[in-house]
């Protein structure tokens, strides 16, 4: 662990010396799971990749400011760079809209019914959660990935409490929905 340590202080302060072989074997090391977490919220692979390319200059340009805090930091803190890029993204783009879909026929989940993805593949997962409608999938990427409370999801989109916690449930009911008939299409296999 030390050894990992070592090398990501020394790439951070190669970084901030901008050094390109740095920058670029920075982004080789993190750019699969920078684009994973980005996924999570923007659904378009362009948009995708235009978030990527903001979150990297951002991070290249703030990387002296960064306080090293240890193994799995450096993973934090750029994910939380992303995260605020796909956010704002959204908001400037995609109008996020955080309502009740006229016509959709959600099924009622439990307050403790949970989505079930124990069988399921991560990469199946994703494209669930991507599919759901902008304001449910980023409702549910904050609470469920970024362990926000409904009052932080709040304040983040500009929304009430409640409509955070409809969103949530909205969006479980549909990957209950999905994850049903995931299983049901694997049983016909």
């Amino acid at each position: 662990m030390v050894d990992k340590e070592k090398k990501e202080r020394h790439l951070l302060q190669q970084i901030a010396r901008n050094n390109r072989i740095a920058m670029k074997e920075f982004y080789d090391i993190y750019s699969g799971y920078l684009t994973a977490v980005c996924a999570r919220y923007v659904s378009n692979k362009e948009d995708v990749k235009d978030v990527l390319q903001e979150s990297f200059i951002k991070i290249f340009k703030a990387v002296e400011k960064f306080e090293y805090k240890g193994v799995g930091s450096l993973k934090a803190w750029t994910a939380r760079i992303v995260v605020n890029e796909a956010l704002k993204h959204i908001r400037e783009n995609q109008k996020l809209k955080v309502t009740n879909l006229p016509g959709w026929d959600l099924p009622d989940v439990e307050d403790n019914q949970e989505p079930d993805f124990e069988d399921i593949p991560t990469s199946d997962i994703l494209e669930m959660i991507r599919a759901l409608p902008p304001g449910y999938r980023t409702v549910f990427n904050l609470y469920v990935f970024e362990e926000k409370s409904h009052k932080e999801i709040a304040s983040i989109l500009g929304i009430a409490e409640n409509s955070s916690a409809s969103q949530l449930h909205r969006a479980k009911g549909l990957l209950v929905k999905e994850i049903d008939l995931y299983r049901i299409k694997k049983m016909a296999l």
